[in-house]
This record gives structure tokens, sequence and C-alpha cells, in this order.
């Protein structure tokens, strides 16, 4: 018999053994941690060295183990939230606020959770401080909040009146009309240009007298169709100051795409350009205006910014110069009084149905939501350079390159091109150029950067206090990259957590404040309760180290209201699933410390032979294979397990497919998850379905595994469209071998 005997227990029972009162047998413990196939535990090799084993029966060990305790106490449950202790813990740099203007909004940890605790047992008190504290009204609100979940009536700051255009802009051209508050990263690296606070008052006041003139009255929606360029946010807040409501529309979405948003708003006016640049590509943007419109009668103008000069098709008697209107008109126009509820924007998101949802924000609660998050999360200050890299066609352009940048009077980057153009440095020359201080961009940019390689990383980058991320969850190697190569150690990163419709950040760190844990969106931001729900049961679970779906339990003002002529829809969607709270539709898992991990869309899980897994949880694993550049996991149906897991991926630039890199990979699953989570088949690809944003469109991919490749729906929203018969070839190649 050897001296030496292997004992697998709980990772977590042992943990708590070894702080008791060893048995009497060892004298030396060893530990190796393994992933075996189980459910939802970490197992672990526990070697034990016994001093006096001749003397005992095996099984006399075994049941001392596992009897042991301390008093009444028992061992801890297996981990649930796995990854949670498989990453490090990351405080705030040092050099965070060695290199800090000033000093961050809040103290420390502490703090924040003071005015946490606040905004939860006191929310009426916390929000009326707020609100007062970072907005402008001009008559003061009575009633901070009213409605409930329940029944979908919230409204916030009741009886106040302000205007958006006014707080984004005439407060702090008064103040400052030097100021500079939109610096243009055009296309090409040249061509860009700077506009102050007092300059985009004159412009934004002109283009609010054009709408004016042409028919455009308080509650009307305006359709914008327009590229990443400062015009687009002057008509965001032209918009604003006559109190219309801008609906805009991804200026990379189809004629079809852009009909169905323009008529489902009842936009009479259309807003948009000549042409787009975008990655050195020019883009009909008219055209595809002039197309949509065929079927849209009751637009009656079309606004167009000269941005190319190129000739364009013309409709006399609809369509107007922008060059040619604003200089019919003075630089001034008085911001429109508008009451705390009514409508600020429409921003169409994708729907489980098919048909997008026109999610309406209003205007108090929503820019109190977008001023507090840039505040806080990005610890903006009156002289800092902020550079989201998101378009104003998504909820991110939104809230990140126009109201909260502008709201807190600092400076914010319209980036018109791509990260590739025209070369891979092209976000670092930026930040460098213009002495950027926080940096946004989604997950799917950052592996496109990564896989480019650090070689194109050649600026310090000194000013970079705050690395944000926004989108989709991000893995914990690409979290490590942004941190170490791009941060050099010295900026905080923020991976946030929010939707189109919470309007503004709901679960992320606080920059300069949060430890962090790559993969995690951290903790809960001001007035989130957050409550992880049994899909199954639909009660709440509660306490530390649990799964299920994420909801929260109590309203916030920055909250969407309801979907435009639709608040049934609202109501099914948000509010009815779980009776009481507001549903997300992902899922999320709260580890031991209290911290948030982003599952994604519930209907992003696979269910293998029992064993609910995340789609991004595989997809995390397969990108720690030093050759996966990006990956996509979805889960389709299986005779024998119900569901199988399947993977696309891409290499990075130099590796080339092989039979072993698809065994590798397969490998890759099994020793970061386990064999439950092993993907069925891997296809390599060169590339992956995407939409303009970046998102993967993996609804595509399930249909191609299921044989539905005559009925994939509109790909025209994919930045490349080509890709698709790429994946439908692989896959059938794979399946003939």
């Amino acid at each position: 018999v050897s001296k030496v005997a292997h004992i697998v227990l709980s990772s977590r029972v042992i943990r708590y053994h070894l702080t008791a009162t060893p048995p009497r047998y060892l004298s030396s413990v060893s530990l190796s941690t393994h992933h075996f196939s189980t459910n939802s535990a970490f197992y672990t090799s526990f070697l034990l060295n016994f001093s006096n084993f001749n003397q005992l029966k095996f099984s006399h060990i075994t049941r001392e183990l596992a009897n042991m305790s301390d008093g009444d106490v028992k061992p801890p449950k297996p981990a649930v939230v796995l990854e949670a202790h498989e990453v490090d813990t990351f405080h705030v740099p040092k050099a965070f606020y060695e290199k800090h203007p000033s000093k961050t909004h809040l103290k420390d940890l502490d703090d924040y959770k003071k005015l946490y605790d606040e905004s939860i047992r006191s929310p009426d008190t916390f929000w009326a401080r707020m609100a007062r504290e970072l907005l402008s009204f001009e008559q003061d609100f009575q009633t901070t909040h009213v409605g409930s979940l329940e029944n979908g009536d919230n409204a916030w700051f009741v009886e106040g009146r302000l205007n958006a255009s006014f707080n984004c802009v005439d407060r702090h051209a008064i103040k400052n009309p030097n100021k500079v508050a939109i610096i243009y990263e055009a296309d090409e690296p040249n061509e860009g240009r700077i506009i102050t606070y007092g300059e985009l008052l004159r412009e934004v006041s002109r283009v609010a007298w054009v709408l004016k003139q042409h028919g455009v009255k308080k509650g009307d929606t305006v359709a914008i169709y327009l590229p990443m360029i400062p015009e687009a946010v002057v008509a965001f807040l032209a918009c604003a100051r006559i109190g219309a409501v801008h609906s805009v529309v991804f200026a990379g979405f189809s004629s079809d795409s852009l009909r169905d948003r323009v008529l489902d708003a009842g936009s009479k006016v259309v807003i948009t350009t000549d042409e787009g640049k975008r990655g050195g590509k020019v883009i009909g943007t008219k055209r595809i205006v002039d197309e949509a419109l065929k079927q849209c009668p009751e637009v009656t103008s079309v606004l167009v910014y000269k941005r190319t000069g190129a000739e364009v098709p013309w409709t006399k008697g609809r369509d107007i110069w922008w060059h040619e209107e604003v200089e019919k008109y003075p630089s001034y126009l008085a911001p429109e009084s508008m009451n705390s509820e009514d409508p600020l924007f429409l921003l169409y998101t994708s729907g489980s149905t098919g048909k997008p949802k026109g999610v309406m924000h209003t205007t108090a609660g929503y820019l109190l939501g977008a001023a507090m998050t840039g505040k806080y999360v990005f610890d903006i200050h009156d002289d800092d350079r902020f550079f989201c890299g998101g378009d104003v066609g998504w909820i991110t352009g939104h809230t990140y390159v126009v109201y909260a940048p502008l709201l807190l009077g600092c400076s914010t980057v319209v980036f018109e091109s791509t990260p590739a153009y025209p070369n891979f440095s092209r976000y670092w020359d930026v930040i460098e150029k213009h002495k950027v201080t926080q940096f946004y961009v989604a997950p799917t940019a950052l592996r496109l950067l990564k896989r480019a390689g650090d070689e194109h990383i050649h600026h310090k980058m000194e000013h970079l206090r705050i690395l944000g991320s926004v989108g989709e969850p991000i893995a914990a190697e690409v979290w490590k990259w942004y941190f170490e190569k791009v941060g050099k150690e010295e900026a905080h990163i923020c991976d946030t957590y929010w939707q189109t419709e919470t309007g503004s950040h709901v679960i992320t760190p606080l920059g300069g404040i949060t430890p962090t844990k790559p993969g995690s969106a951290s903790l809960p931001f001001f007035g989130i309760e957050p409550a992880i729900i049994d899909p199954v049961s639909g009660e709440e679970i509660s306490g530390n180290d649990v799964e299920g779906v994420l909801a929260f339990k109590q309203p916030w003002p920055s909250m969407a209201r309801t979907v435009w002529g639709a608040h049934k829809r609202y109501m099914d969607t948000y509010l009815n699933v779980y009776k009481g709270y507001y549903f997300t539709g992902d899922g999320a898992g709260r580890d031991h410390d209290g911290y948030y991990w982003i599952r994604g869309r519930v209907d992003d899980v696979v269910n293998v032979s029992g064993h609910r897994l995340s789609t991004a949880e595989i997809e995390a694993a397969l990108l720690e294979h030093h050759q996966v550049a990006e990956a996509a996991v979805v889960g389709i149906a299986d005779e024998l397990t119900g569901q199988a897991v399947n993977a696309f991926v891409s290499l990075k630039e130099g590796n080339e497919t092989t039979e072993q890199v698809r065994k590798d990979l397969v490998m890759q699953v099994r020793k970061s998850i386990g064999p439950f989570a092993a993907p069925k088949a891997v296809y390599v690809v060169d590339d992956l379905p995407k939409t303009r944003s970046g998102k993967i469109m993996r609804r595509i991919l399930r249909k191609i595994l299921s044989g539905e490749e005559d009925s994939l729906g509109d790909t025209s929203t994919l930045s490349d469209p080509s890709v698709v018969d790429k994946i439908i070839e692989t896959v059938h190649a794979a399946r003939a071998n």
C-alpha cells in the first residue's frame, strides 16, 4: 500500500477544512485543481500524506474527512459561479491616481456603498438630489417619482420643465463659448475639425429653425439617417430644441429597414447626407433614403447634408440642402419648454418576433441617467476628452457619444472611420493625437485589434485614465490584453452592462473606485437593485454564488417608458414576465463577492444532457486558445443529448486550419469547463456574420446548421453579407467528410 492517497472532494469543502484542525493522521497536504464532468462544481485532487498510514484503513480516512466540521458548521456547497474563482481581482492602478488631474467624484468603495444604500433605501430623496445637481430645470419638479413596475406607468420628476438641448449646449456655451464640444475625426485622418460649444449652439439653432419652418412641431418624430459626422449630433439636439422626437436609424441599415422605422414612427421629415464615408469606402446614403421613401408617402421633407458633394437623385419640392437652408435663419432659437416626461427619442431595437421595437425614452429621466453614469462610471471632469467608438445609430452612441459628454460639458470625439482604416493603429493614433482621457468600445473591436498584433500600439497614450467595454461580456484574456497593452497597466477598466431599454449603465464598475474582475460587470449602479430569478419557479434566488436570469426590483429614471404605439408589447416583454420586476432577458450569476457575471441572452443558453451552458462561457473558453481570434457558439437539436454545442471560430492571421486545431479547441473547452461542454463540431471560418455594430448574428448560424439556409431572413444588416455563403460552404464540406 502506498503512503499517498488521492481523495476527490469539492474544492470549497477542502478550502473550509484547511482552516480547521486537520485529522491527526495527516503530515502534509497538497492540492491540484481539475475539472470533472459535474454540473456545477470544481473538484480537486486532494493529495494527503499520512504519518501513520499503516495503523489505518482507507475507509477511516474518508469517513473522518467527510464528517469533519467545526461544531455545527456544515461544509460549504460547491461553487456555482465558477469563473469568479479563476480570475484575480484587480484594484485601481496606483498610476490612475498619479495621472489624475484632480480627484475622483467619490472617495472610495465605502463612499459608493453608502450612496448606493441610500439610492435603494430612499430612492426619492437620492434621485431628487442628483437631478437638481446635474440637470438645469427651468421649472423645478415637485414629485420625484410616481408609478410602479407592476403597472408600467413610471414617471419621474413630475411637474418639472427643462430642455435637453439647453442642458447639453446653452449652459456650457454661456459659461465658455470657446470650449471644445466636438472633436470630429473624419474617415480620412487629416480631414477632421473642431467645434466649440458656441459654434454648436449656432448650428443647432439654425437647424432647429429649418425643421420648424418645414412644419415640425413639438411631439413630431424626425427620422435621422446620418453617418458619424458632427451634423448627426447637431440633428439630435436641433430636434430636442424644438421638442421633436428624434428617431435615429443606423446609416448602415437597408432601405427596407429604414422604411419600416420611418413608417412605424410616423416621421414626416428625414435628415440624411448625399453620401457617407467609412473605412475608405463611399456609401450611397441618399439613394438608400430615396428607395425607402418610395413607400413612405407621408414624408414631406428630406434635409440633405453635403458630405462628399457627389451628384445624387433629387426630388423637387421634397429634398432640401442643409447648407442652403441654414443660411436663411438666425443663429439663435430659444429652446422649447418640455415636461420631464415628454418623449426625447425613439430607438428601434431587435425583437424576438422579428419586428423591431421602437423603444421610447423621456427627457429628464434619460438625461439624468446619461449624466450620472458619465460622471461616476467614466469619472468625467470638465477638461476631459471622451472617445466612444460606438455609432450614434445605437444606444451607445446616443448616450455616450452625444448626451453624457455634452451634459457634463467635456469634449466628445465623433469618429467616422473604422479601427482598421487606414491601418490598425487608427484608434491609438486618435487617442494620442487628441489626448483622450476615456475610451469606450466593444469587445468585437478589441478582438480585431488584438488579432492584428501589438506592434500597432506604438503610442504612450499617457492621458488615458478609463478604458470602457460595452455590448457583450469581455473574455478574460481580451480584458487582460486591454489592460496591459492599451492601458499600460495604468488605466482602470470599466466593463459596463446595460441595454437600449435601460438608457444608461445598470451594472458597472465606477472609474477609479471599484476593484474589478476580468469578465465581470461587477456591481450595480445607483438605484439598480438586481435580482437573480429561478427561470423554472419564477422565484428570486437570495444570497451570493447563485445563477439564474437577471431582473431589477425597482424602477430607475432612465428606463424606457414604452414601446412606441405598442405598450402591451412593452409590458409583455419587460414587466409581465416576472410580475413586479423588470426582466432583462439575460442570464447572470452573482458570485461569492456579490459581483455579477452576464451570461448573454437567455436564448443563448444550450441545454446539453441536462446541463445548462452559457454560450458566452464556452466562447470565452475558446478565446483562451492562442490561435483563436473570434468565436461564436450555438446549440442545435441532438437526438442523444437534446442539444449539442456547435462552435464557429476564426483564427488569428498566420494560422492554418487543420484537424489538429479543431481537436485542440475541443480539448480547450473540456479543460476550461468540462467534457459536457465540449463542442460536437468546430467550424473554422474566415469571418463570422456580424452586424455593423459588431454583434454576431448567432441566429444565422443556427439556421445554417439546422438546414434552414433558404430562410435566413434579412441579412442586409450584416457588415459583410458574403460571409454567409462561405460559412454554408464550410459546413457542407465538413459534413460531407
